[in-house]
C-alpha cells in the first residue's frame, strides 16, 4: 500500500541517499521491502540517479529500471517498451493455443475468445500508451493483424486492412487510444469519474477574458501549458483537453449521453482511420 507524500519528510546527504522519514503513523503500517519498487523518471541526462537510494524507516529501497504497477510496466523514461514487450509476448502466446483449436470451434466463439483473451488484453490500461513512438505502437498493430488472420482466414500475404476495415470493423491501435483518453475525459467532464479527475478539464467559457472566443463557442477545454516537449503532452491534464478539442462539435455536446457518446466517438474514429 503506498501512503500520501503530505506523511514524509525528504532529506539527501552527499552519497545519493534520500532519506523518507514519516511525520506520523499511518494505520500502523509496516514497509514490505521485498515489494517495494522506486523508480525516478526523467530524460537520459537523470541515469545517473539510478543509484540513488531511498530510505524508508531504516529499510533501503534501491532504484529500478523499471517497475510494475496494476498491471502497467514503467521505464525511467516513459517509452512504454518494457510494457509492450510484455503485451505482445503474452498476446502471442495465446494466439498460439487458440490457433492449436480453430479448426474444433465455430468462428462466433473463436472470434468471442480473441476478444477475450487478446482485445481486452491491448486495450487494458492502453491510455498509458499516448504519445508512445510509432515503433512502439506497431507492435501492438502485429497483435491486432495477426488475431485477424486467425479469425478469418487471411493468409499472410493478403493485404490486411480491407479485413480489419470492412469484416471485423476493429479500431485501429492509435484509434483505440484515442478512444479511451476521449472517454475518460467525457467521464471527467460530467463528473463520473474519481475525485482526483474532476478538476482536470475546466471549459474555455468559464474563463471571463476568453468566454467570447470562438473555441468557447465549440465547447473547449482549457489545455495547460507545460514546460516539456517530451513528457509534458503525454500528461492527462494535457492530453485529456487537447484530445477533447480535437473531437467534432456533435461529440462534444453536453447533451449526449454516455452510451451516444461511445458509439459516435466509435464512428467518428472509423472514418478518421478508414476514411
Amino acid at each position: 500500500m503506498s501512503l500520501p507524500l503530505s506523511y514524509y519528510t525528504f532529506t539527501t546527504d552527499t552519497s545519493r541517499t534520500l532519506y523518507c522519514t514519516s511525520n506520523r503513523h499511518y494505520n500502523w503500517l509496516k514497509l514490505n521491502v521485498d515489494k517495494t519498487q522506486f523508480i525516478w523518471l526523467g530524460s537520459p541526462q537523470l541515469a545517473a540517479v539510478s543509484q540513488v537510494q531511498l530510505i524508508i524507516g531504516g529499510e533501503v529501497v534501491t532504484a529500478s529500471d523499471t517497475v510494475r504497477d496494476l498491471g502497467v510496466t514503467l521505464d525511467t523514461q516513459l517509452t512504454m517498451k518494457n510494457h509492450v514487450d510484455g503485451v505482445v509476448r503474452s498476446c502471442f502466446y495465446q494466439l498460439r493455443q487458440l490457433r492449436s483449436i480453430r479448426r474444433s470451434v465455430p468462428t462466433d466463439a473463436l472470434h468471442t475468445l480473441v476478444h477475450a483473451f487478446i482485445s481486452s488484453h491491448i486495450d487494458y490500461c492502453n491510455a498509458v500508451l499516448y504519445g508512445a513512438t510509432d515503433a512502439v505502437i506497431r507492435r501492438l498493430h502485429a497483435v491486432l493483424h495477426a488475431a485477424v488472420r486467425l479469425i478469418t482466414g487471411v493468409r499472410r500475404n493478403d493485404h490486411i486492412t480491407p479485413t480489419l476495415c470492412d469484416t471485423l470493423h476493429w479500431l485501429p491501435m492509435s484509434q483505440r487510444i484515442m478512444f479511451k483518453i476521449a472517454l475518460m475525459t467525457y467521464d471527467c467532464i460530467h463528473g463520473r469519474s474519481p475525485v482526483y479527475f474532476r478538476d482536470i478539464c475546466s471549459p474555455i467559457i468559464s474563463v471571463p477574458f476568453r468566454s467570447r472566443l470562438r473555441s468557447a463557442d465549440n465547447d473547449d477545454m482549457i489545455v495547460p501549458r507545460t514546460r516539456t516537449a517530451r513528457y509534458g503532452p503525454r500528461s492527462f491534464c494535457i492530453a485529456a483537453p487537447q484530445s477533447w478539442n480535437t473531437l467534432p462539435p456533435h461529440l462534444t455536446n453536453s447533451s449526449v449521453s454516455r452510451e451516444q457518446f461511445k458509439s459516435s466517438l466509435k464512428t467518428w474514429l472509423f472514418v478518421q482511420a478508414y476514411s
